[in-house]
């Protein structure tokens, strides 16, 4: 495994959990109410997979042609990024305390 294929699996797996663990929606706007609700984690974390998707055709360009890829491919990256947000699922809605 190469460099630019490391660099990315560390990058998408710290984007995927930056939704569950900041309270600002996208970084920079303090909800309302006080806490930000599950729909803007998830509108976050599907702004966010194509964040690493553009990431991910950037690191592919420098190394040579992008390859076309089918549908099958981008939803096994979904699931993937899914799978990377897990942890962040699991500290943000079942791990933590209530008052916390």
């Amino acid at each position: 495994m190469n460099f630019s294929t490391s660099l990315l699996l560390v990058l998408a797996f710290i984007a995927a959990n930056l939704p569950f663990l900041f309270e600002r929606i996208f970084f920079v706007v303090k909800p309302k109410s006080g806490h930000k609700g599950l729909a803007w984690r998830l509108l976050e974390l599907v702004v966010l997979f194509f964040v690493a998707g553009g990431i991910a055709l950037l690191l592919e360009s420098r190394l040579g042609p992008i390859h076309k890829q089918n549908w099958e491919f981008y939803a096994v990256n979904a699931a993937l990024f899914l799978v990377f947000a897990y942890p962040g699922f699991v500290y943000r809605y079942l791990w933590r305390r209530r008052g916390a």
